[in-house]
């Protein structure tokens, strides 16, 4: 079995208006050559990354069918769904809080979902060893009734729902390291104790009020969520000790059926919207200990689906990093800056405030 990669050219198409960064233009506000943060082009550029290198050979490159209506309304309720499919008929608009869409909108995040879908029913089916969804627009940020963030459809909550409809698995892990908290899919399950989710974080970036480290669920639910905020600039060991000490325990103590990763490269050192350090080895390396974790409690079964991430230079290579290394490829695409951000790495002191935090996370569980 190979690593599967499911992808759309419609996917590159999805438009987020007229921004400046994260604000709508207007007044003083002056239009930007990128607009909104959230556009096509750092997914197309890993994609063509992974091709110009060669990696795209070792993976099973496909597209997928749109999630249907029948797959939203497991996660949405009809009249978000109306309200949204009416207002992208009539040319697009937003719903939510920064969450601007043109025309066929609905189609689009449709579609995205369907990747997401997809992936995760062909490693539960046993067709490929593992996958990876390069959805767009992205999910994480979506509740059931209100988008914001950049996310229009609960991508990764529509892939569950439809996985368990299928009965292809009971029990799901959602590993969210996008450098903002996972707050629609964590609203998704909270009072649930089939999923687990699980959101490594920058301590209030986005949003600003949620992703606490004491809101663990509620009813059912209760213990299954598990919020680890991280303070800016925790860098490439820190996350790995974030990941060591808390997120990967959790994860192994509950079993999963299959572990699905939130994949953002927003928290990488150059990242516009991000203040945390990561480096594309950062993202390998865990990666690495995803797939190992995952071969013991659930053979291996591990998908992510892509999130944020917005420097246009540098998720293309953190994404073929984290690719490489759930291929099992020798084929590589060498850091621009592995001489760069190694230096910006925090030192001694910084390790040991790092230390205490994680520590006052861990007593709160």
């Amino acid at each position: 079995m190979t690593t599967g990669f499911f992808w759309d050219e419609r996917c590159f198409w999805h438009g987020g208006g007229n921004y400046a960064g994260m604000l709508p233009v207007g007044g003083l506000v002056q239009p930007l050559d990128g607009g909104l943060p959230e556009n096509p082009e750092t997914k197309r550029r890993l994609k063509n990354l992974i091709e110009v290198t060669g990696l795209a050979g070792a993976l099973q490159m496909q597209g997928a069918a749109t999630a249907t209506r029948e797959d939203l309304l497991r996660v949405h309720p009809a009249s978000y769904l109306d309200e949204f499919k009416s207002l992208s008929d009539a040319g697009g608009g937003e719903l939510g809080r920064r969450t601007p869409f043109g025309p066929g909108g609905y189609e689009v995040a449709a579609q995205s979902a369907g990747l997401a879908k997809a992936a995760v029913q062909a490693v539960l089916q046993g067709d490929l060893a593992n996958a990876y969804a390069l959805s767009r627009p992205p999910g994480h940020h979506c509740l059931p009734d209100y988008p914001n963030g950049f996310c229009l459809l609960n991508n990764i909550g529509i892939a569950i729902e439809a996985a368990k409809a299928a009965g292809l698995a009971q029990r799901f892990a959602v590993l969210d390291w996008d450098v903002h908290h996972g707050n629609g899919t964590e609203a998704v399950f909270y009072d649930r104790s089939d999923v687990l989710t699980v959101s490594l974080h920058q301590d209030r970036n986005y949003p600003m009020d949620t992703g606490a480290c004491t809101d663990r669920g509620s009813g059912d639910g209760v213990g299954y969520n598990l919020n680890i905020p991280l303070p800016p600039g925790t860098g490439h060991s820190g996350y790995l000790a974030a990941m060591d000490r808390l997120a990967l325990p959790a994860i192994r103590d509950f079993a999963p059926d299959i572990v699905i990763i939130a994949c953002g490269f927003d928290a990488a050192a150059n990242d516009p919207l991000g203040r945390m350090l990561a480096t594309a080895e950062t993202f390998a390396m865990m990666t690495r200990q995803v797939m190992t974790l995952a071969q013991d409690v659930c053979g291996g079964r591990l998908v992510l689906v892509h999130e944020g991430g917005y420097s246009e230079t540098y998720v293309p290579f953190c994404g073929h990093a984290a690719l490489q290394e759930l291929s099992g490829s020798d084929i590589t695409a060498p850091d621009p800056f592995a001489e760069v951000f190694p230096l910006r790495q925090p030192d001694a002191r910084f390790d040991a405030f790092l230390d205490s935090w994680l520590n006052d996370i861990s007593a709160t569980l």
